[in-house]
């Protein structure tokens, strides 16, 4: 009896494939194809990502980064995510100076927006694996529920709705917008 054994891809041939029509992530080796999101998925992450991004800017934070940028969370076999905005302090940004590639480790904050094909235990995976590898907050956004929860830790978990505030805490300090305001309520 013969058994097939498939090839896993590493973090460095990730970064080699051609652009194209679909977005890729990599878990634990395997190529996960993602297709392009929607109208209310690129709107409500654009409401969110310019004013995290203008505020951190602003106050020297930190840097912002859009869906497209993948960080290296796990090695052998490599596991790279893409969150819908990522945001790396300062500090973490200057000890790691010019970087070729994907970043090692989670952004600071790590923020996904749920597409209508993203299931609870797809969710839930990933920001485990964010925390794991070194995520200090994770925001999950809702826009079928219009609701965001924010995860300070694994067991540390908050939802907002549209009657409260998001704020940035200790990973993004001083942040705050309306959760309304991001869902354009």
């Amino acid at each position: 009896m013969s058994t097939t054994e498939t090839k896993l891809m590493t973090a460095e041939e990730l970064l080699e494939l051609p652009r194209g029509e679909f977005r890729y992530e990599l878990v634990k080796g395997e190529l996960k194809r993602m297709s392009p999101t929607g109208d209310e998925h690129g709107r409500v992450t654009m409401e969110l990502a310019s004013p995290l991004y203008q505020y951190a800017k602003l106050n020297n934070l930190g840097r912002g980064y859009a869906a497209e940028t993948g960080f290296k969370l796990e090695s052998n076999p490599d596991t790279v995510r893409a969150p819908d905005i990522a945001f790396v302090s300062i500090e973490r940004i200057q000890a790691a100076g010019s970087i070729q590639g994907y970043r090692s480790g989670a952004p600071d904050l790590a923020v996904e927006v749920i597409s209508p094909g993203n299931t609870k235990r797809e969710m839930a995976e990933k920001v485990k694996e964010y925390f794991e590898s070194g995520a200090r907050m994770v925001w999950v956004i809702s826009p079928k529920l219009k609701t965001i929860t924010v995860s300070r830790s694994l067991t540390g978990i908050t939802t907002l709705t549209e009657k409260d505030t998001l704020d940035g805490g200790e990973v993004v300090p001083g942040f705050q917008i309306s959760v309304a305001e991001i869902f354009d309520i």
